[in-house]
């Protein structure tokens, strides 16, 4: 089979730059020590409700005056509904899912993770303006959707 001059010059040009993109992808990717979950963050998700801390999700003070707050996302709803934080409390959320993947994600704050079953996702966050915060799943994971949220107070 005989190849044009030209187009083996545009198929090696095509290859070239896909190989620039994967190798310029990874370098930003190790740059900015973007890595997929570990193990340490593994969970069952059959056994999400008997997994501690998750079978009493909710809000926890630890001695250093910060706070974690515990999240289990299912098909349509997060648990806690509703969760009250200190102002200015530096908070870690995990966030887990016990059946689908859905969103978890609290507008007008820098957090915003996947709740994926299988793995606990974790962001911090310092609540420096008390107000009501909307806790919302922002990947469609059902029929329901629309109606996924829970609320946040900060007094």
């Amino acid at each position: 089979m005989h190849i044009h001059r030209y187009e083996r010059w545009w198929l090696g040009f095509g290859v070239g730059m896909l190989l620039v993109f994967l190798v310029l992808l990874a370098i930003a990717a190790f740059s900015s020590d973007i890595n997929p979950p570990s193990g340490l963050g593994q969970i069952d998700p059959t056994k999400v409700a008997q997994t501690a801390p998750f079978d009493h999700p909710g809000l926890r003070k630890l001695p250093n005056g910060a706070y974690e707050a515990y999240y289990v996302a299912h098909v349509f709803a997060f648990e806690p509904a509703r969760l009250t934080i200190p102002v200015g409390a530096k908070v870690t959320f995990y966030v887990t899912s016990s059946d689908v993947v859905h969103g978890f994600f609290i507008p007008y704050t820098d957090v915003n993770m996947m709740a994926i079953p299988g793995w606990v996702n974790q962001e911090t966050h310092t609540f420096s303006t008390p107000g009501h915060y909307l806790l919302i799943c922002n990947e469609y994971c059902g029929i329901g959707h629309q109606d996924m949220f829970a609320k946040i107070e900060v007094r």
